[in-house]
C-alpha cells in the first residue's frame, strides 16, 4: 500500500519546510534520508578516490561506486552493466551521445529527427553534431495540444533519417511519447534511437530492453538523488564503437609519447577524470529507495494526483491551462492576464514555490503558443491537501495582489 504520510517522513527537506508546499519536482526532486545519508557516510568515512589507492579505503570505496552500475541495471532493465556509464546527468549523456556517435556517424545530407518538444539538453548538441557534419534537423509535427503520435511520426520517418533524438515524458507538458513504437518504426529504417529520459526514469517503469531504445540519458537529482550524477544507457555495441568525449585520467588503458592512446572498453572509456563519487553512491541509494517503494506504486500514485489536479484546473476559468491530459503529474498553465513571472511570485508569497518561464524548451512555443508558462510538478511526496491549498490561492489572484508582492 503507497502511504504517503509514511514517505513524507523521509524527507527532511518537507520537515524542515513544513509551510512550503512544493510544486517543482520536475526540475529537482527533494532527497530522502537514506540519500543524504549515503552521502554524509562517504565524506565521513571513505574520502578517498576510486580505482586508483591500492589500499583497503579505496577499495571500499570502489566498490560502493561500482555497485551502482549494478543497481542501475536493474532499475532500467538492461542486459549488463557494462551498458551503464556513469555521467554528470543527462545533459553530459545526451552531449556523448551527440558527439561520440553522432560526430563519427553522421554525414552530410543525413537527418536527425527530433520534436519541437525537446529541452535544450537534448537538441542543441544535435544541432552543433549537424553543424560539424552537415547533416541537418527535421521535426515530427506536433497535434494540436502538443502529442508526438505513432502516426506522426511514421509520416516523418524515411530513410535519411540516422537519428532519432526524441524526449521520452515533455517537461514542459507532461506527455508520453510511444518510444517503444517509435524504436520498431526507426530500426526498420536504419535509425539509432537516442531518448531524453530525465522525465520519464522518475516517474514510470522504464525497461530498455522492452523498448529496444539504443540510448537513453536520466538525472538522479529528479528520481530523489544527488546532483551531478547520472546515467546514459549504451547498447554494448554500439557503445563499444564509440569514442570519447573526454579524455584523461581513468578512460585510457595506455598512451606513449607519440600520442597513441589505447582506450579502455565501455563503459569506462567515457568516464575521464574523477567521477562525483558521492553523488553516484547517492544515486544507487535513491534508485534502491524508489524500487523499494515499488515503481508501481508510485506510477500509480503520480497518475492519481495528475487526475485529481486536472478535475480542479479545470473548474477554474481565470487560467490557460495547457496539459489536462499529462501522463505525469505536470501542470503548465498560465493566469489570464498576468505575466508567468508575476504568478509564480505571488504563488511563492503564498508558500507555493512552482516554475515559470520556457522550462529550456524554447521552441515549443510554436505549438502551445506561450513563450513563457508556470509548471506545476509532483512528485511521490505530494498530496491531495497540497493541490487543494494550490488551487484556492489561484481562484483569489489578480494583478493588484501580484504588484503587491513586489511593493
Amino acid at each position: 500500500m503507497f502511504d504517503v504520510e509514511k514517505i513524507r517522513k523521509d524527507f527532511p527537506m518537507i520537515r524542515n519546510h513544513p509551510d512550503i508546499i512544493y510544486f517543482d519536482s520536475a526540475a529537482t526532486a527533494y532527497k530522502p534520508q537514506a540519500v543524504i545519508d549515503a552521502v554524509v557516510d562517504f565524506y565521513n568515512y571513505r574520502t578517498v578516490n576510486v580505482h586508483r589507492g591500492d589500499y583497503p579505503l579505496s577499495f571500499e570505496a570502489s566498490r560502493l561506486y561500482e555497485d551502482t552500475r549494478t543497481v542501475m541495471k536493474k532499475f532500467i532493465n538492461a542486459r549488463s552493466e557494462k551498458e551503464i556509464v556513469l555521467t554528470y546527468g543527462a545533459t553530459s549523456g545526451l552531449n556523448i551521445v551527440a558527439y561520440c556517435y553522432g560526430h563519427e556517424n553522421l554525414k552530410e545530407g543525413d537527418v536527425v529527427l527530433t520534436s519541437y518538444l525537446e529541452h535544450a539538453s537534448d537538441i542543441l548538441p544535435w544541432f552543433k553534431a549537424c553543424d560539424k557534419t552537415g547533416a541537418k534537423i527535421e521535426y515530427v509535427p506536433l497535434t494540436e495540444d502538443g502529442h508526438l503520435t505513432v502516426e506522426n511520426f511514421e509520416k516523418a520517418m524515411h530513410d535519411g533519417v540516422k537519428v532519432v533524438a526524441l524526449t521520452f515524458v515533455s517537461n514542459v507538458l507532461g506527455y508520453e511519447v510511444p518510444v517503444k513504437e517509435i524504436c520498431r518504426i526507426a530500426h526498420s529504417y536504419g535509425a539509432v534511437v537516442a531518448i531524453d529520459g530525465a522525465q520519464a526514469v522518475p516517474h514510470a517503469i522504464v525497461d530498455v530492453q522492452d523498448l529496444d531504445v539504443d540510448f537513453l540519458a536520466f538525472s538522479s537529482h529528479k528520481m530523489c538523488g544527488p546532483s551531478g550524477a547520472g546515467v546514459l544507457y549504451g547498447k554494448y555495441e554500439l557503445l563499444e564503437k564509440m569514442d570519447s568525449l573526454l579524455f584523461g585520467g581513468g578512460a585510457n588503458a595506455r598512451f606513449d609519447k607519440e600520442g597513441n592512446i589505447i582506450l579502455k572498453e565501455a563503459p569506462y572509456k567515457f568516464e575521464a577524470g574523477t567521477p562525483n563519487i558521492e553523488g553516484t553512491i547517492g544515486m544507487k541509494v535513491a534508485a534502491e529507495y524508489l524500487m523499494n517503494i515499488g515503481m508501481e506504486n508510485i506510477v500509480a500514485y503520480d497518475r492519481e494526483l495528475q487526475k485529481y489536479f486536472s478535475e480542479k484546473m479545470l473548474q477554474l476559468d481565470n487560467i490557460d491551462y495547457y496539459n489536462p491530459k499529462a501522463d505525469v503529474g505536470l501542470v503548465t498553465f498560465n493566469v489570464k492576464g498576468i505575466f508567468a513571472q508575476d504568478a509564480a511570485a505571488y504563488l511563492a508569497a503564498n508558500g507555493i514555490d512552482v516554475r515559470s518561464g520556457n522550462h529550456c524548451a524554447k521552441i515549443l512555443w510554436n505549438t502551445i503558443g506561450a513563450t513563457e508558462t508556470l509548471r506545476a510538478s509532483l512528485y511521490l511526496y505530494n498530496t491531495k491537501a497540497e493541490i487543494d491549498r494550490f488551487v484556492e490561492v489561484l481562484k483569489d489572484i489578480t494583478l493588484e495582489k501580484c504588484v503587491g508582492v513586489y511593493l
